[in-house]
């Protein structure tokens, strides 16, 4: 009888042993699985015209739409916006496009024309404006966006 019983405890320590086991991995996978995701994220900055703080609400708005955008902050003065995304999820061609969906040029796609006409008075930039990522002054990229 004590051999029975010594037998069930010998058991039910192994079956605990192993569930903490598997436990422990299971925990260790999830935090891969966050390190990866974290190690996915892309930051890029590039110009983007605009006038005002509408400006910078539409902007950033535009930027976050884009599946995948974690962070979109855009600088009035500069004229430039820094973004964090998931390059798993999105390239940075696609946020140049909402942007520009939206009624603002970027360094890489003009802004859509109804959207430009659209916009409040306050938000109508002008279409040769620096689009200054450094603070120090740049030239227009001239016809491309008239």
């Amino acid at each position: 009888m004590k051999n029975v019983i010594l037998s069930v405890a010998v058991v039910a320590t192994m079956s605990l042993t192993s569930c903490k086991n598997e436990a422990k991995t299971e925990v260790e996978s999830t935090t891969t699985t966050e390190m990866s995701k974290e190690m996915a994220m892309t930051d890029l900055s590039f110009g983007v015209r605009g006038n005002c703080g509408m400006c910078k609400n539409t902007i950033e708005k535009a930027a976050h739409g884009v599946e995948g955008v974690a962070n979109a902050t855009w600088d009035v003065d500069q004229k430039k916006i820094d973004i964090s995304y998931d390059d798993a999820k999105t390239d940075a061609m696609a946020i140049h496009e909402a942007i520009a969906a939206s009624g603002y040029d970027t360094e890489k796609a003009k802004a859509n024309e109804e959207a430009y006409n659209n916009l409040p008075d306050c938000c109508k930039y002008d279409l040769n404006m620096p689009m200054n990522q450094s603070g120090e002054a740049e030239s227009a990229t001239g016809s491309e966006n008239e």
